[in-house]
């Protein structure tokens, strides 16, 4: 790419092109992705690096070499950049993706994306591998978070066309979804085990508990699998809105260890959010859970008024952006949920719930404070209790190993701090330092090796 300073523009090359170069009247986004998915797809680390050095510049015009030139709203096309080169999850949905013989099969996908419809998934598209357009369902597979795989054994293999699927996803650096099976096979079905093991070299996928086989025909029992899966899949929707969720879940205090958290609360005017490493159940008979604050963060004086907050327990597939939105500014000067969608889940004590990246949450009323000096010890009580996915919860440990990028530590002389990775150079770390970006003090920090 190449930025030109004084008139402000970005010659992006490939970058945000299009199929369509010309139709600039077009919706930009659906031949964009297959562009980016089809072009660029594999190379998203690189991709990222790119982002992180233009989210410097002062970027008025972005002049594709491939595609429209686009001067308004660009925080919306480098947003859909930044989700498609991190791998993240664009749209909220299921692809099930099928081949089939002799019809069989196809009745079987048909059916689970009805049942999918049924559980409250907000989206469901169903494409038949041997028929319609590959690189439409190759994009629908990067656009969505889970995808069902439904074939058929052939020659001790797969059909030809799922195979050639699955390789232009491992081509692309598929990752960071769910994935379920459908086999079909009247001697010996093979094809689950053969698409797992292509997809055995992806980052970061969950394979769903519930796998379907069919021999021949739907019947009685795998058309019970198939119940099962779509259960499995869809327990997220189902927990997520009022009319299906288990709001008495009591299994949400299972997902509490020594992990990290999304404590979100309202002072009125906006809802806030902050990253918290300390929650703890204290007991049982009643359900009373601690949640430990510093008294710096606003969080801290809106809960104090208001009495009130949601524990969001994050599970292992959020990235590190959620820890840099919520972690590293203040709800004093940053609206934290500004570019939420317009109706955020609401949980029935009015606050936000995370959507995603989380595998439960509870509400919780205060029931008594104490004062620690630094820090703030709310004893609550549980209002309501939602289980939202069985991801894992995200420990401070996996944090650490998986999520934090490494700090810039080479040639450098001093302490870096272990939660967002700030370095701090010097030969003496203050009592009193407190880190400028996670808020977090000297406990945190290690000295530079």
């Amino acid at each position: 790419m190449t930025y030109d300073a004084k008139d402000k523009v970005l010659f992006s090359a490939d970058g945000f092109g299009k199929f369509g170069a010309l139709d600039a009247e077009e919706d930009w986004a659906c031949e964009a992705r297959r562009y980016y998915i089809g072009i660029v797809g594999k190379y998203g680390a690189q991709v990222q690096a790119l982002l992180k050095k233009a989210s410097a510049l002062d970027i008025q015009t972005i002049c594709p070499l491939h595609g429209p030139v686009l001067k308004e709203n660009l925080g919306y096309y480098i947003n859909l950049y930044d989700i498609w080169s991190s791998y993240g999850v664009e749209t909220d949905g299921i692809l099930v993706a099928y081949t089939s013989v002799y019809g069989h099969t196809k009745q079987a996908a048909e059916k689970l994306a009805e049942l999918l419809k049924e559980k409250g998934c907000p989206k469901v598209s169903v494409t038949d591998l041997a028929r319609d357009d590959m690189a439409e369902a190759v994009e629908d597979a990067f656009r969505y978070g889970k995808i069902v795989l439904a074939t058929t054994t052939y020659n001790a293999d797969i059909f030809p066309f799922m195979k050639e699927f699955i390789n232009h996803l491992t081509e692309r650096n598929f990752q960071n979804r769910t994935v379920a099976f459908i086999e079909n096979g009247s001697w010996a079905p093979l094809a689950a085990k053969t698409m797992k093991k292509m997809l055995e070299g992806c980052k970061k996928l969950t394979f769903a508990d519930n796998q379907v086989t069919i021999k021949s025909a739907l019947n009685a029992e795998s058309g019970a699998a198939l119940e099962a899966l779509a259960e499995e899949l869809c327990k997220d929707y189902l927990a997520q809105h009022d009319e299906t969720a288990n709001k008495n879940d009591m299994t949400a205090l299972f997902r509490i260890g020594y992990g990290l958290y999304v404590v979100t609360s309202n002072d009125g005017k906006k809802d806030n959010g902050l990253i918290v490493n300390t929650v703890t159940q204290v007991t049982d008979t009643p359900n009373r859970v601690a949640v430990c604050i510093n008294k710096q963060n606003y969080s801290h004086h809106v809960i104090k008024q208001t009495g009130v907050m949601n524990v969001n327990c994050l599970s292992t597939d959020a990235p590190f952006k959620v820890f840099e939105h919520f972690g590293f500014r203040s709800g004093r000067s940053a609206d934290k949920f500004s570019d939420w969608p317009d109706e955020p889940f609401r949980s029935g004590n009015g606050l936000v719930f995370l959507p995603k990246y989380i595998n439960a949450f509870m509400s919780l009323k205060v029931e008594d404070y104490l004062d620690l000096g630094t820090h703030g010890l709310f004893i609550c009580s549980v209002t309501e209790a939602r289980v939202i996915s069985d991801r894992e919860t995200m420990t401070y440990t996996y944090y650490q190993k998986n999520v934090k990028p490494r700090p810039q530590t080479e040639g450098k002389k001093g302490f870096v701090c272990t939660v967002c990775g700030y370095v701090y150079e010097g030969d003496e770390l203050p009592d009193d330092f407190i880190c400028p970006l996670c808020k977090h003090g000297v406990a945190d920090f290690e000295p530079i090796e």
